[in-house]
């Protein structure tokens, strides 16, 4: 017992007197820690100044904490050596060169989130305050971190996109230039005047709010549809998307009472419905057997639909009021 007690104390007593010997090396070693975090703080600063001055405030942040961060991590290497004598600054970095590939690994995503925030911040192609379209989401850009860009749609909730997926996808950039453009189809009867009817759009178009005088507002016949002709109605505003919105309910209205004061018709859909008699003689054998309509030899003649009426039972009988046979639709 007395042997292992005498052990004990020696440790001890080689604690204290390494403690005591390193002690000089400890407080060097704060001084030049703190020398480093000056400087990482000024550089810090600098580093965000400099971009903020160039309208940049989101690279500003990004580059600011990494030179921030780097200017640390290198005070601890070099507190490390002082502290340590026998550790030599060359072992450290093959240590931290082994230690980063398992880091590397192990944080593969938000490093590949970084580099693309950094990319995506470098080249520009969206700032904040443009309006994008990344996938599904669409909005307002809010700010872009060093994991991922934040954006604000339209209804007022802030989706947070990785910045790999931005980097990566198609992006729409709708406030990339100083003009946008919009269409709709405006639908008229087969009786009406095309070309007069495109002249009425594009002068209404003139005085509607919202709408950009050049490019000029254009209404081209679009196509021959069943049961109206088509005209494309185009037109120009700013690119945010209330002026969007907004302008494209004025031109709606705009439209639809100029027309309407033109004595321009705008058609329902029309659907034609045939009943099986009401085909025409040649609409293949009449004997054989149709949906609704049995076969057999006693097939109903063709007759033209004005011949049949429906009475106040529902029973279809002919103009003459003369009943049908048995045979009722349902």
């Amino acid at each position: 017992m007395e042997t292992d007690a005498s052990i004990t104390l020696e440790r001890i007593e080689g604690f204290i007197t390494g403690f005591w010997w390193i002690l000089p090396n400890l407080g060097i070693a704060l001084v030049v820690f703190l020398i480093f975090l000056a400087v990482a703080w000024g550089v810090r600063a600098g580093v965000s100044r400099f971009f903020h001055h160039r309208g940049r405030p989101d690279l500003a942040a990004l580059l600011a904490g990494f030179a921030r961060w780097s200017i640390i991590a290198l005070g601890l290497l070099v507190v490390a050596t002082i502290v340590f004598p026998s550790v030599k600054p060359a072992d450290v970095l093959a240590t931290l060169g082994i230690g980063s590939i398992a880091i590397g690994f192990a944080f593969k995503d938000i490093l590949q989130n970084w580099l693309a925030g950094l990319l995506i911040l470098l080249r520009q192609p969206f700032r904040q305050g443009d309006q994008i379209v990344v996938g599904k989401h669409e909005g307002t850009v809010e700010r872009i971190e060093a994991r991922a860009t934040l954006i604000r749609t339209y209804d007022g909730k802030r989706v947070i996109i990785p910045n790999s997926s931005v980097y990566t996808e198609s992006v729409t950039v709708n406030t990339a230039f100083e003009r946008r453009r919009s269409e709709y189809d405006v639908g008229i009867g087969y009786g009406d005047d095309v070309r007069k009817a495109c002249e009425v759009i594009r002068n209404v178009l003139k005085d509607v709010p919202g709408v950009a005088p050049d490019p000029a507002p254009e209404a081209i016949p679009w196509e021959l549809a069943g049961s109206s002709i088509n005209i494309r109605v185009r037109w120009w505003t700013e690119p945010h998307q209330a002026d969007v919105v907004h302008a494209r309910g004025e031109v709606i209205y705009a439209v639809r009472e100029a027309l309407s004061k033109a004595g321009i018709d705008l058609p329902f859909p029309t659907n034609v419905v045939l009943l099986h008699d009401q085909t025409e003689e040649a609409d293949g054998d009449r004997t054989r057997q149709r949906e609704g309509w049995p076969a057999g030899d006693n097939a109903p003649a063709p007759r033209h639909l004005n011949e049949v009426v429906i009475d106040g039972g529902g029973e279809l009988k002919d103009a003459g009021n003369a009943p049908r046979s048995s045979r009722r639709r349902h």
